[in-house]
Order: C-alpha cells, then structure tokens, then sequence
C-alpha cells in the first residue's frame, strides 16, 4: 500500500470514530479515575531524561511529537529495529514538567515518544515514513481527538543529517499532495526529554479496556500494522 492510500485509511479512521466517548475519554482527559493520584503527581524528573541517552555507537535516536504518546510508543515498539520507546515530553523549557502541567498546554512541552533503533536494522527515513503516515501532520495543535499545542506535530532533530532528511521529505509530501493541506510538522532542535510517569509507561497493553485505548489507540495501532507489516517484529 503506498502512502498515500495510506493516508487517506487515516482519515478514514478519524470519521469512524465514536465522537461520545472520544469527548469524554481523550487522552488529555485526566486519568485519575483509573490510576493512583499519587502516581499521577509523580514528576517525570531530570533523572529519567537522562535514563534514554544510549552511549553505544550501534544505536541512535529519533524524537518525535505526533499525538497521544500512548499511540506512538505503542507503534514504535513493535517495529524491527527499534531497542525501546518511551513517552515524555519535549519542546519546552520547564525542569521535571508533570503530565497535568503539560496537559494545560501553555508549557511548550508536546506529548513526545523517544526511539532507540539500531539504524542498521531500521533506517531513519522509515522512522519518519511511518510517523508521517500513522498521525496528521497538517493540523495546527490538533491530532484527532486530541487538541492543545501538546499535541502538535513535531520531529526533534539530534542531528543535522536527521534535520535535513525530515525537511526534505516533507518538502517531498507537499510537492506530491500527498494530504489535502500542506503540512504543519515543525522540524526543532533537540534539546531535552523528560520521561513520563511510570503509570504511563506501556500504557496500551496494560489498560486494553480503557475506553480512550478501545475506541481511538486500538483503531490506530491495527490500521498502523496493515501499513507497515513487513517492518513489525
């Protein structure tokens, strides 16, 4: 299926959705209900940004911003290639930014995910072929259901060869009117990634029946791997 097919089973996806339980469920919705207050005011410290950061020459990173991290740590986690995906959040300036903080979206920070892949199994490139394919990138402080600048587009660059390929392909997606608008996606030097809490992490296979994960990720995670099936593990 090339991407552009692609895209248009994403927004397809987007229309199906149950619109009552996406108002009421979205990931920005507070999870308090469901997990430990006190886990919830846990704060995604200096300590775990740092607990990423891979020395080994064989592997490399690649932080992206494209909605509900519970969604994209799931997608990056099932792919070959990838050693480990984390939620967190990047983009802003604040030390250890909680997930309430973030979630009144005036911290700068977005929802992130944190990829550590062996570039000789999975190619950067692929990394942004799925990321642009699996998540609108064309609406401002948008990605369905979810809305806020923590849930705007973003690649955070760590290099400039990973800077160059992200710009060039979405200059590639635009030339090709690939989506009905022109991309939004802002391409940003990496600075820092805070973890995010513990009750976050895996948060998709461990919450299968929460209403968010069964009516919106679920959907997201299947069409995800239809998409990409020879690059699962």
């Amino acid at each position: 299926m090339n991407i552009m097919l692609k895209t248009l089973s994403f927004y397809l996806l987007a229309v199906i959705a149950i619109p009552g339980i996406v108002a009421s469920e979205g990931c920005s919705v507070k999870v308090k209900e469901e997990i430990k207050v006190s886990d919830s005011k846990q704060s995604a410290g200096a300590d775990t940004a740092l607990a990423v950061i891979d020395t080994s020459k064989t592997l490399e990173h690649a932080t992206f911003a494209m909605g509900c991290f519970w969604h994209s740590e799931e997608m990056f986690l099932e792919i070959k290639g990838v050693k480990e995906a984390l939620p967190g959040y990047s983009g802003g300036t604040k030390e250890n930014p909680t997930y309430d903080e973030v979630g009144e979206g005036n911290t700068g920070y977005a929802e992130s995910v944190d990829v550590t892949f062996d570039p000789s199994i999975i190619s950067y490139q692929q990394l942004l072929e799925i990321f642009f394919t699996e998540h609108d990138p064309t609406t401002p402080n948008f990605s369905y259901p979810d809305e806020g600048p923590q849930y705007r587009s973003m690649v955070f660059y760590r290099t400039p060869v990973q800077k160059q390929q992200a710009e060039a392909y979405i200059a590639k997606l635009n030339g090709l009117h690939t989506y009905p608008k022109p991309i939004v996606t802002e391409v940003a030097p990496f600075t820092k990634f805070y973890r995010a809490e513990d009750y976050h992490l895996r948060y998709f296979r461990k919450h299968p029946d929460q209403p968010y994960i069964a009516h919106v990720t679920k959907g997201e995670i299947e069409k995800f791997r239809k998409d990409f099936a020879s690059l699962l593990k």
